[in-house]
C-alpha cells in the first residue's frame, strides 16, 4: 500500500528536526528568510546551499505553469546530470521532495549520516524524475518520520485529506545555473547564470515574479539551508 503524506509547514524548526531524522547533520539548518531586499537577505547566513518557496496555488499560477509545461515539453531542455529533480506522485509531499531536493544537490557540502534519506539517494541513481517520485512514495519511512516529529508536537496535525492549497519549490544552484526543483513539473527550470554566492539575491529575484502574479495573496514564505552557526 502507498504511504500517506502529511502537510509539510513550513517552519524552520519543524524542518530541522525532520532533516535531522533523515540523516541530515546538524551543522546544517534552514532558516528564516524574512524579506526579499537588501538588508533582509544580508542577515541570511552563509554559503547559502538551497532557498525553499511556499507559495499559494492560485489561478494565476496554474494558469503560467500550463503555460511554461507546453513551452518546456516542446523544446525538452538540456540539464546537468547531476541535478537531482523527482516528479510529485502523492498528494501532500511537496515539502518533502523540497527538503530531499535541498539535500540531494548538495552531497558534495552535505556529508549524510547512514539512514533513510541516504538509502533512498542511492537506490534513486541512474532513475528518471518519474521513477524517483514512485520510489520515494514506496520509501513510507522517510513519510513517517515526518508524521513522527508533527504527532510528538504540541500542536494539531493537519489531516492528511484535507485539502492543501500551497505548495513548496526548492532553487538550487547548479554548473553556474538557478534551477527551479518542483515536484509537479517535467523538468527543472532553468533561471540563467547564478553563482554560489549570490544564489540567494538571485533566487530572490525569481521569488518577486512569483508574488507579482498574486500581489494580493500573502500566502508566501520562504526558507534557506544554511550552516548553522
Amino acid at each position: 500500500m502507498a504511504a500517506v503524506a502529511l502537510p509539510m509547514e513550513s517552519n524552520p524548526d519543524t524542518m530541522n528536526k525532520y532533516l535531522q531524522k533523515l540523516g541530515v547533520p546538524d551543522k546544517w539548518r534552514m532558516v528564516d528568510v524574512i524579506g526579499l531586499e537588501g538588508e533582509a537577505l544580508s542577515w541570511v547566513p552563509r554559503p547559502v546551499l538551497a532557498i525553499v518557496l511556499l507559495f499559494p496555488l492560485s489561478d494565476a499560477y496554474e494558469r503560467h505553469r500550463a503555460e511554461q509545461e507546453i513551452e518546456l515539453q516542446s523544446k525538452t531542455p538540456e540539464v546537468p546530470k547531476d541535478v537531482f529533480h523527482l516528479k510529485q506522485v502523492l498528494s501532500n509531499v511537496c515539502g518533502t521532495i523540497a527538503l530531499v531536493h535541498s539535500v540531494a544537490n548538495n552531497t558534495h557540502q552535505i556529508e549524510l549520516s547512514d539512514g533513510l534519506l541516504k538509502r533512498y539517494l542511492n537506490d534513486a541513481q541512474g532513475l528518471d524524475a518519474a521513477a524517483k517520485g514512485v520510489l520515494l512514495e514506496n520509501t513510507a519511512a522517510i513519510l513517517d518520520a515526518y508524521k513522527d516529529i508533527i504527532r510528538s508536537a504540541s500542536h494539531d496535525v493537519v489531516d492528511a485529506e484535507e485539502p492543501v492549497n500551497n505548495h513548496f519549490v526548492t532553487f538550487v544552484h547548479k554548473d553556474g545555473h538557478l534551477y527551479e526543483l518542483d515536484g509537479r513539473k517535467s523538468f527543472p527550470i532553468d533561471h540563467g547564470p547564478t553563482t554560489p554566492d549570490t544564489l540567494l539575491e538571485d533566487t530572490a529575484k525569481v521569488c518577486r515574479e512569483f508574488i507579482k502574479r498574486d500581489p494580493d495573496n500573502i500566502g508566501f514564505n520562504i526558507v534557506a539551508l544554511v550552516p548553522s552557526q
